[in-house]
């Protein structure tokens, strides 16, 4: 049997074919938008997540609810708590619930065991809603979530709320964060209390005390950033009406259709939710990026403009010169340290041209960009912010990362735990700018901790004593043919790696 392989283009680097289109250099004139939101290539190992991860990175934060997966223990357990998003009341998020399906509820399906398990969990935890997640195998037997749900919720007077996530439905798991807002939508914003929790007030929950209400959408509060930008708002004399999901309740989403404005962070998994709200209730949207001064400044200020209120701008104003004054001052030694240092960024798609501008502001220079799950769109807004020459790649695996670290040799990679030891091994600098890390990063202050951190990794001493790693300049890709014409001791060495 004759196979053909195909050519390894090294354009950029050396990788497979159909692969190509999955990255370009950023050009004027030129489309420069990478292929994306496709199936992965067989065999490329992929480090994408599923469409049941996309909605529980959205929905997890809201700290008073349970969080239960219909499925099997292991979707559970590699979901449990991978953000770091912090709450300032109940913690009752941090804990994963499970209705373990076994083989023999597999056969027979799992509907009952997943209402004796609703049922049990309402009973001890009280929790304020129970967000239940579909997962492959629940949408493979077709055990009816909703029926299921809505059954629930007679029985135990709260809010059961259905989330059709199952992981097979898409390639992306962006289609997981429209599905985790369809939720949102379709259950809680915009409803009242059940029965059984007659003891909240709903005009009590927030006691606003400015005219000018908003809520925040896309903000998770990973490692406290939701609290950096709260003070800023409150200043401005801006009162939050919900934050969508990080630090927030139940009772605050449900009542998030009471805002005048939605403040849209995370473009990529709240824009939907923005656009949605825009229709319903009539709410306006802005975009703001809270990373790095120049974009803190600028989001401050359109803030300001859209209420129209000269006091609220003049506040704005003399904020912005304060802060500006002292973050310039503090992080005056970091950027001596880090002015012409280079930079890869391989993160989700709105920390992918987020960040940028932050980079700048240091003095370092973004010469690679991308991120695993991005949507035309994020491409575009990356393309609109990134420089001639810098180049944008679409779900790399670690083989492609690691060669193109190897080619384009940055000082620093800003990604999340999956790449660490990638880049550690090759004695690049590392930041950790996903769920994991522990330092706020958002507004003046955050940006502080911000440089920091970049500086601690990129000027420490040990890169100068430990041995670069260099990446695999070229695979042995086995055929049939090429198997055949190899001495059998030799197969045997390349297939298990001795």
């Amino acid at each position: 049997m004759n196979i053909k392989v195909p050519e390894i283009p090294s354009e950029i680097i050396k990788t497979l074919k159909s692969r190509k289109k999955h990255m370009c250099v950023k050009k004027d004139g030129t489309n420069s938008i990478p292929s994306c939101n496709e199936a992965s290539v067989p065999g490329m190992v992929t480090q994408r997540s599923c469409v049941y991860g996309g909605a529980r990175v959205v929905l997890m934060p809201i700290t008073d609810a349970i969080h239960l997966v219909h499925g099997p223990l292991g979707c559970a357990s590699c979901t449990w708590d991978i953000r770091g998003t912090r709450s300032s009341g109940c913690e009752l998020y941090r804990n994963g619930f499970s209705t373990d399906l076994q083989e023999r509820d597999i056969v027979f399906g799992g509907e009952k065991k997943l209402l004796e398990t609703i049922i049990e969990l309402n009973q001890i935890f009280e929790p304020a809603a129970i967000f239940v997640y579909a997962t492959c195998v629940v949408g493979l037997i077709g055990d009816d979530l909703k029926r299921v749900c809505g059954e629930a919720g007679k029985i135990t007077g709260s809010r059961v709320i259905p989330v059709q996530s199952e992981g097979f439905r898409s390639v992306n798991k962006s289609l997981g964060h429209q599905l985790a807002c369809d939720a949102l939508l379709e259950y809680l914003i915009g409803t009242e209390p059940p029965q059984n929790k007659g003891n909240v007030n709903r005009k009590e929950v927030k006691d606003h005390n400015s005219d000018h209400c908003l809520n925040i959408l896309g903000e998770f509060n990973v490692a406290g950033d939701f609290w950096a930008i709260k003070p800023l708002l409150e200043k401005i004399g801006v009162s939050i009406q919900a934050v969508v999901t990080g630090d927030s309740t139940v009772e605050e989403i449900a009542q998030a259709n009471l805002a005048q404005l939605n403040l849209v962070q995370c473009q990529k998994s709240s824009r939907y939710l923005a656009d949605a709200m825009e229709e319903l209730y009539n709410i306006p949207q802005i975009r703001v990026n809270f990373f790095g001064v120049e974009e803190t400044s600028s989001s401050l200020m359109a803030i300001a403009k859209f209420f129209n209120d000269p006091q609220m701008i003049e506040t704005v104003e003399k904020i912005i010169e304060t802060e500006t004054e002292t973050v310039e001052e503090s992080i005056a030694p970091y950027r001596q340290r880090l002015s012409g240092k280079k930079v890869a960024v391989y993160v989700g798609g709105n920390k992918a041209w987020s960040l940028i501008r932050a980079f700048e502001e240091l003095g370092m220079e973004v010469l690679l960009t991308g991120t695993q799950n991005g949507l035309p769109e994020d491409y575009q807004r990356i393309k609109e912010t990134v420089r001639d020459g810098t180049l944008v790649v679409d779900d790399a695996n670690a083989m492609e990362l690691a060669r193109l670290l190897g080619k384009y040799k940055p000082d620093l990679l800003v990604s999340g735990a999956k790449e660490k030891y990638l880049s550690l091994k090759m004695r690049i600098a590392f930041c950790d700018f996903n769920h994991d890390r522990i330092s706020a990063f958002a507004g003046f202050k955050g940006f502080l901790n911000f440089a920091r951190e970049v500086d601690r990794a990129v000027s420490s001493p040990v890169w100068n004593h430990s041995p670069q790693i260099k990446p695999p300049a070229k695979p042995d890709i086995l055929t049939a043919k090429s198997i055949g014409k190899k001495p059998r001791k030799e197969v045997t060495e390349i297939v298990q790696g001795s």
